[in-house]
């Protein structure tokens, strides 16, 4: 997975191009494949739910939720960009993020976006 910010900047991962705008600079589109997405829900870690207590008390980063939503927002582009290649995609345009509750006792997040087969322009 090749992830492209709005600025067009990118960062390799391996063979689905994921943008977060509707093209990818340098490459054109050929054809759509359709939505695809990828979710992943996190049970709350009541350690990190007491540490988050203490901190809002006294201010700071809430290292431990930051590093269970990094590796959560990873697991659903990893999922959503498995499905792409299901489809015969080799990139994802418009991809978006969506984080919820998930009825109090985790967060669930979602990635998802348009499957697409592109080539170089």
């Amino acid at each position: 997975m090749v992830l492209i910010d709005e600025e067009g900047g990118a960062m390799p991962a391996d063979d689905v191009l994921v943008s977060t705008t509707e093209s990818v600079p340098g490459y054109r589109v050929t054809d759509l494949k359709g939505e695809v997405f990828g979710v992943t829900v996190r049970a709350r870690n009541i350690g990190s739910d007491i540490g988050a207590g203490v901190k809002s008390i006294f201010g700071g980063e809430l290292r431990g939720l930051t590093k269970a939503l990094v590796a959560s927002r990873e697991q659903a582009v990893e999922r959503m960009t498995a499905k792409a290649r299901e489809l015969g995609a080799n990139a994802v345009v418009m991809m978006r993020f969506d984080v919820t509750d998930a009825r109090g006792i985790g967060t669930e997040v979602c990635a998802y976006g348009t499957a697409v087969t592109t080539e170089r322009e």
